[in-house]
């Protein structure tokens, strides 16, 4: 991502919790949540710690409203500053806060110069104070007392989802049926209700998967205000940013070193280890499971027609019965969904109007000879790139060289086995009948 892409997703990332809201606000919520997000301290783009102004908020808002993700684009700039502190130097200083929280600016600012690490004077009380409060390493933050924590619960079905994969168990490694092989399942869960929006196994935990699951979840469920996860990489990757900017969905994450904020998923997994995980083993042991699809259409069955239907410990509901909601959802086309989806790459047009993309060689439109742009593509199909410049869509990429096809194997689908009745077969007959008809942009499908 680059920096002007990098400044729409921090800026996107303040202004969440008001442009994602599908719920109407009372008279003065917009106002004080302003002030609430003024109150904070951010670190910026560039390493900058600061404050944002409500009239810089307003103006986020205003350019969102107006022209979405690209509104949120700073004006491109040519030149940059200088960095301030060399980063051997603040490294040291660093280390000597965390060694002695206690210790003032000027006392870092004091040791630095007398271990003639720095000369008298060339490091600023104000710049070295910025930047220890960009790492978190400032007294406040190091010394303050741990507060204790209330237990939180969204206050309706679909306002909050929260994501994340699981290492659950081995199947049968389709290249060597000798070999085991981890199945990974990734879950997003609605808070409220603790529905699964949408659960699979997958061979990987990388950001196909997620994206996939994903697109399945909001085209069942429609979009939420906000999605919640952990601090992994596939999480925190500025495709996903992206994703959620242009849906309207805010996208937050789990505090380091605080995983309570989770424990609704946490709990979920746990269950499906005491009830789903040793169905599936006893099936695998028979013969009668023993590919990703036939895992996945059992872990349907399972969920659908037994974790849906029964009490909830904590809610004392079925998730079925409880994420029935009155409030009108934001739903978008599969054609929209898959355009959003798409991934971005910025590229240097040469001379000869060509670029490369992953081993492979385009032509574009001569007009953008030298220009940099940004290339927008499906990860499962090299052969289509759309080409734009400053939010203005160029004729697509002409392909010269295709070596590489695809940057992700699409998954294969696989042909269930028929067996004897089991634990899933009869979750699945339970499921049928549990569950109404889907929908898809308002036409209605079947759950075969």
């Amino acid at each position: 991502m680059d920096t002007r892409e990098h400044c729409a997703a921090f800026r996107y990332s303040l202004i969440a919790p008001i442009v994602s809201r599908q719920t109407p606000f009372s008279p003065g919520e917009i106002k004080a949540t302003l002030e609430e997000i003024a109150s904070r301290h951010y670190t910026v783009p560039g390493g900058v710690r600061t404050r944002i102004s409500i009239r810089s908020l307003e103006r986020y808002i205003a350019a969102y409203r107006k022209h979405g993700w690209e509104g949120l684009k700073p004006e491109p700039r040519t030149t940059s500053g200088p960095t301030a502190i060399p980063k051997s130097i603040l490294e040291m200083a660093a280390e000597l806060r965390r060694a002695r929280p206690e210790r003032s600016v000027e006392q870092i600012k004091y040791i630095l110069e007398s271990s003639n690490a720095v000369s008298q004077g060339s490091v600023a009380s104000s710049t070295l104070a910025r930047h220890l409060r960009g790492l978190g390493l400032s007294r406040k933050e190091l010394l303050q007392e741990p507060t204790g924590r209330r237990r939180f619960e969204a206050p309706d079905a679909h306002i909050l989802w929260q994501a994340d994969f699981q290492h659950t168990l081995y199947l049968p490694d389709p290249s060597d049926p000798k070999k085991r092989r981890k199945a990974i399942l990734f879950a997003i869960l609605d808070d409220y209700s603790r529905l699964i929006v949408h659960g699979e196994f997958y061979w990987d935990e990388r950001l196909p998967r997620l994206e996939d699951a994903l697109k399945k979840a909001i085209l069942k469920h429609g979009i939420p205000e906000q999605l919640y996860c952990d601090n992994g990489a596939v999480f925190s990757s500025s495709h996903l940013e992206r994703i959620c900017g242009k849906l309207g969905m805010r996208l937050s994450h789990t505090r380091p070193y605080r995983p309570e904020g989770r424990g609704k998923i946490e709990r979920f997994f746990r269950f499906v280890d005491t009830s789903f995980k040793h169905e599936a083993y006893l099936q695998i042991e028979n013969g009668r499971l023993s590919t990703l699809s036939e895992l996945n259409d059992a872990f349907s069955s399972w969920v659908d027609g037994y974790y849906h239907t029964r009490e909830h410990g904590g809610t004392k509901m079925a998730p079925i019965d409880r994420a029935k909601t009155e409030r009108v959802r934001r739903h978008v086309s599969l054609v929209e969904l898959t355009d959003i989806f798409l991934w971005e790459e910025e590229r240097k047009v040469d001379k000869s109007s060509c670029i490369s993309l992953y081993g492979n060689t385009y032509e574009v439109d001569p007009a953008l000879c030298t220009k940099k742009v940004t290339l927008r593509f499906d990860p499962f199909d090299l052969s289509l790139v759309q080409v734009w410049l400053l939010g203005k869509r160029f004729p697509d990429a002409t392909v010269l060289d295709l070596t590489r096809k695809a940057l992700e194997k699409a998954p294969k689908q696989e042909c269930a086995a028929t067996s004897d009745i089991n634990f899933f077969d009869l979750t699945e007959k339970q499921r049928r009948l549990a569950l109404p008809p889907l929908s898809y942009s308002g036409k209605e499908v079947s759950h075969d």
